[in-house]
């Protein structure tokens, strides 16, 4: 290029361009990357969070419950069932209670898990506890169930959402009898 003139030689140009290129490629890759790894965070923690969710709950009830059946002695959709009697302090009647946890809106294995608590004494309602639950009785390994062992009752609880698998054993003794 002569001295007075301006501007940039075709070499220049072409070496800034593929610069450009590989710049972008590279920060295209970078954001791709995050956007799936926040995907696959979110679904972790979805299945984290809605695996934990039903173990609170069913260790609650069972704590409190002096009978339960389980999944193997029930025919889906139900899971677990738990009964329990309190007594009234100021009349000294007994109140009998029932919680039955069971499965609604199962597609593909993966269903909705809802806690039906009855009494004697008027309550009835109805709560969900956790989507995406795994519940597939053929599944022996992955699905949830609840069994006892030794007068514990052991409760795997496993949720799924797309590729993300998560399981959790609980393993809860109920209160003594008296």
């Amino acid at each position: 290029m002569k001295s007075n003139q301006k501007g940039f030689t075709l070499l220049e140009v072409l070496i800034s361009i593929t610069i450009m290129a590989l710049a972008s490629g590279a920060a295209g890759s970078a954001i791709f990357q995050i956007m799936r790894n926040t995907e696959r965070n979110s679904d972790h923690m979805t299945v984290v969070r809605q695996v934990q969710n039903a173990g609170y709950w069913i260790s609650r009830d069972v704590q409190m419950a002096q009978s339960a059946n389980v999944t193997d002695s029930l025919t889906p959709p139900d899971f677990l069932v738990l009964s329990w009697t309190t007594w009234n302090g100021t009349s000294g009647n007994p109140v009998y209670y029932s919680a039955r946890y069971f499965f609604e809106n199962t597609n593909n294995g993966t269903g909705t898990l809802k806690r039906s608590y009855r009494s004697s004494d008027g309550v009835n309602q109805t709560t969900l506890i956790a989507q995406y639950i795994y519940y597939n009785p053929s599944d022996i390994v992955n699905t949830s169930n609840a069994s006892y062992q030794s007068s514990v009752l052991i409760i795997k609880i496993t949720s799924l959402v797309e590729q993300t698998i998560e399981s959790k054993e609980y393993r809860i003794k109920r209160r003594p009898s008296l």
